[in-house]
């Protein structure tokens, strides 16, 4: 018992001494600052901007990661009709039996009319923006436009003014794509730089 009236004395003696020294110690109010630091949820400009750098570098990653997957066909909005669309006047078409899109054929013909044109420098412009539209495949088809050919005319009857083939033909497309481009934008880097910048041309 005189062991526990001890302790209970050592511990008022303890308390009044540090309420004394706490009563005479100079008094400084706490700012708005300091509540902050002693919340874990307040808002810390040095990290926010860490987590900003580590959300951009994901939204990059995953754009990269769509970019490849569009490469690979995952996010390709091409795909291949199986009729050739109607409109201006003209019912929907079977392609010819037995005919199969060659797009390297189309490539050099593109090519060829091309420096016909005096564009020869503009070729890998053309062959980029075609290649991103259409594969260079008369057959393409925008899964979500339902733009068509190998220019992605749209509708794809206008490329009738180009010839009454445009539904089965690379050359009667690549002409009317030709010709919309340079009324257009002047060049295929034109239109290339355009299609860059906003997604389509």
């Amino acid at each position: 018992m005189g062991l526990t009236v001890a302790c209970v004395t050592g511990g008022t003696v303890f308390l009044v001494r540090t309420a004394i020294e706490n009563a005479n110690a100079p008094h400084t109010p706490l700012t708005p600052q300091d509540l902050l630091a002693a919340d874990p949820y307040a808002p810390n400009p040095e990290n926010d901007a860490l987590k900003a750098a580590a959300a951009q570098a994901l939204r990059k990653q995953r754009q990269k990661e769509l970019r490849s997957e569009h490469t690979d066909g995952g996010l390709d909005p091409v795909k291949i009709a199986p009729k050739a669309p109607g409109g201006g006047g003209f019912e929907p078409a079977d392609f010819p039996p037995g005919s199969t899109p060659d797009p390297g054929s189309n490539k050099a013909l593109g090519r060829q009319l091309v420096e016909a044109r005096g564009w020869g420098g503009e070729w890998g412009c053309l062959e980029k923006l075609w290649d991103r539209e259409s594969h260079w495949n008369e057959r393409a088809m925008n899964r979500y436009s339902g733009a068509y050919g190998i220019p992605q005319a749209l509708p794809g009857s206008k490329m009738a003014s180009a010839g009454s083939d445009w539904q089965t033909s690379a050359a009667t497309q690549i002409k009317w794509g030709l010709g919309y481009i340079a009324g257009r934008y002047k060049t295929p880097c034109g239109a290339w730089a355009h299609s860059q910048r906003v997604g389509w041309y």
